[in-house]
């Protein structure tokens, strides 16, 4: 007699497996994936969980286990990601966005007018996730996201699109703020730029080196895309009281202070820790 599973069984054992394949988030990842190839939510899993699962089911869901195990990312396997509450398309074209992302989102939503009919740049916008959530949260906004990857812009287009958001952005190919016109004035420039050195990326997590390296490499010490940034922002920010948000590494906040202030177009740069504790956006107004 064949052996009957089930969607706890299955949760408990793929737990397991994740668990010694040093997977983060073992269980979730497992729930993830379970509830995906069923076609059902994550509380269905235990409304349903001693239902016995077919041959088909069953085939679908080790599938997506065996591609995790080998490193690829829940979230393409799933093609979703969400951020900021909105469920996002992403796939190998595309980083996938990040809780700690969110603290850039934050941060620009607490240092602004959100009736205000402002101006905001999202540059290097990837799937969209930051250019979204601020479309989201600022109704009177207009919005400009860019990417040198024409391939991200179509996955955020999609996803704008998708949202309902499309006609609120203005999705632009170009490397960081060459896309932005030279008499164009901004409000807000954010960004998450490529940030990891390197050296570095081959000994990031598995699933982390499956992503695009051009939206992880900031050069030898994984500054090259922030000084650009901050070179640039002032010019391309109303003056005074523009506002530049950059998102770097836990340990990059002194060096990205230190780029912005050396323009002497800002005031005194800060630095705001994410959920974790860890120094993430560094920020400053124009003066």
């Amino acid at each position: 007699m064949s052996e009957v599973w089930t969607p706890l069984r299955l949760l408990e054992w793929t737990t397991r497996r994740f668990a010694d394949a040093s997977i983060d988030s073992p269980r979730l990842a497992a729930q993830i994936l379970l509830a995906h190839a069923l076609g059902i939510d994550r509380v269905q899993l235990y409304v349903q969980h001693d239902k016995p699962l077919g041959p088909e089911e069953l085939g679908r869901y080790r599938d997506l286990v065996k591609r995790r195990l080998a490193g690829e990312p829940v979230a393409y396997l799933t093609g979703r990601q969400e951020f900021w509450s909105l469920p996002l398309a992403v796939d190998p074209r595309v980083l996938v966005p990040r809780r700690d992302t969110e603290t850039l989102v934050e941060l620009v939503l607490d240092r602004v007018d959100r009736a205000a009919a402002l101006a905001i740049a999202d540059i290097g916008t990837g799937s969209g996730a930051v250019a979204l959530a601020l479309a989201r949260e600022l109704p009177a906004a207009r919005l400009v996201a860019t990417d040198r990857s024409a391939d991200a812009l179509a996955v955020a287009q999609e996803n704008a699109t998708r949202l309902g958001l499309s006609e609120r952005i203005d999705f632009r190919e170009g490397d960081l703020l060459t896309a932005l016109g030279d008499a164009e004035r901004f409000d807000v420039v954010a960004s998450n730029p490529p940030y990891v050195a390197s050296g570095e990326i081959d000994r990031l997590a598995p699933e982390v080196r499956r992503e695009p390296r051009a939206a992880l490499d900031g050069g030898p010490d994984g500054l090259d895309h922030l000084r650009r940034l901050a070179a640039g922002a002032a010019g391309h920010l109303v003056s005074p009281g523009g506002l530049v948000a950059l998102e770097h590494g836990f340990d990059q906040g002194p060096a990205v202070r230190a780029l912005i202030d050396a323009t002497g177009a800002f005031a005194p740069a800060e630095t705001r820790a994410d959920l974790a504790g860890q120094p993430r956006v560094t920020w400053a107004r124009s003066i």
